[in-house]
């Protein structure tokens, strides 16, 4: 009988997200160790990583890399922008979205991933289909 080996876990993956002038992204870090080394880039405030040049992104995507994690490049919002009228329950988008906007008929959310933006979509919510400016 042949030797088989265990099939290779899935990839996490991790999308960094250009708003403005800056990059984002927001993950749980099971291993506390690469939380630490992403730490500089960490705003605690809104629980995202900020990340401010493009070789910093470059550097982080290389560690993210390294560490294993499929890192996806969002040269803009749009595809993770959806919108959904101001008197939606929108709480439990919350967890996995980067930024929100208000405007006086929408809350605007740029969601971590497509995957978000799906569930996003799922419970009501309209895909934004132009270049949001988030504040980052």
């Amino acid at each position: 009988m042949p030797d088989m080996a265990p099939p290779a876990a899935p990839r996490k993956s991790i999308t960094i997200i250009k708003a403005g002038r800056h990059w984002a992204f927001k993950h749980f870090f099971e291993d506390r160790s690469i939380f630490k080394e992403l730490a500089d880039y960490y705003d605690r405030d809104s629980y995202r990583f900020v990340i401010r040049t493009p070789g910093e992104r470059n550097l982080v995507q290389k560690l993210l890399e390294r560490r294993g994690f499929e890192v996806t490049l969002a040269e803009s919002t749009r595809g993770y922008a959806v919108k959904l009228p101001r008197q939606s329950r929108y709480s439990s988008l919350l967890k996995d979205s980067l930024a929100m906007i208000e405007t006086d008929q929408w809350r605007i959310f740029l969601m971590k991933d497509c995957g978000a933006a799906g569930q996003a979509l799922r419970l009501g919510g309209k895909m934004v289909e132009v270049d949001v400016q988030f504040p980052i």
